[in-house]
């Protein structure tokens, strides 16, 4: 096949509606020119990194909605946006191992092409570090402390699977994807380069290690724990093992409860 032929078909044009409305000329511009790639991956490598900041700003975008629609305390708009922003998050976990289908030799010849760049720099990862924890005052004020309740209460004393828990479920499963998305970044950095370089050591592995451990809304985390500890309170830490409560029952004699048939 005649590359250059093809290569002028992908940059696109102006003439249909469809390209005027989504700017693709431009948007396909955002890649480098063909023939100045360090190597065959290096469209892929740019292209996933610009496809994960346009997730990362629709994300941020819909976070904003999501909050002024808690204060409004539209519970069916909250939850249904958090599935989108949940779903977005994992198709940017899935696009993360495309990644990994790039050999380590190749992926250091992309890096050096980014100077002194990082991902720590990503504008739309640091909007979202932003923005995340500001939703956590608004789900307080309007959920918790605007209907005298607290996150206990919700979840264990007051629990009725009401709109409160629905929203801040959906609330924990964005924190975990988030999470998990972090942790799938720190593993392709393990793979394609090494955590442990020498050349790595510093603030930005720092900052990943650290970010991984991160919890946005630590309240909704912390009290499965803390009911876990009050029910062990009263039915023992330590419970008799399923296997000694049936031998148990299996030592009974003849016509007793428990006792083998015929004996």
């Amino acid at each position: 096949m005649n590359r250059r032929t093809f290569y002028a078909e992908m940059a696109g044009g102006k003439k249909l509606d469809y390209e005027l409305y989504l700017h693709t000329e431009a948007l396909l511009a955002c890649q480098k020119p063909f023939d100045q790639f360090c190597n065959k991956d290096e469209l892929l490598f740019q292209i996933v990194h610009q496809v994960e900041e346009l997730w990362m700003k629709s994300i941020a975008y819909t976070l904003l909605d999501i909050d002024e629609y808690l204060e409004q305390q539209q519970a069916f708009r909250v939850l249904t946006l958090f599935e989108r922003c949940n779903r977005t998050l994992r198709l940017m976990i899935d696009q993360l191992e495309l990644l990994e289908t790039m050999s380590p030799k190749e992926y250091q010849e992309i890096r050096l092409q980014l100077g002194n760049g990082s991902g720590q720099e990503s504008p739309g990862f640091r909007v979202l570090l932003k923005i995340i924890p500001n939703v956590w005052p608004t789900f307080e004020r309007v959920y918790l402390t605007g209907r005298n309740c607290t996150v206990e209460k919700i979840y264990d004393s007051g629990y009725a699977h009401d709109d409160a828990y629905t929203v801040a479920e959906a609330m924990l499963s964005f924190d975990e994807l988030f999470q998990k998305f972090r942790l799938h970044h720190i593993y392709l950095i393990q793979r394609s380069i090494g955590m442990g370089a020498a050349s790595l050591k510093g603030r930005s592995v720092d900052l990943l290690q650290a970010g991984a451990k991160q919890r946005f809304f630590p309240a909704l985390w912390d009290i499965r724990a803390a009911m876990t500890d009050r029910w062990g309170g009263s039915y023992g830490r330590v419970r008799d093992s399923i296997g000694s409560q049936a031998e148990t029952e299996g030592a009974g004699g003849a016509g007793e409860p428990g006792g083998p048939p015929g004996s």
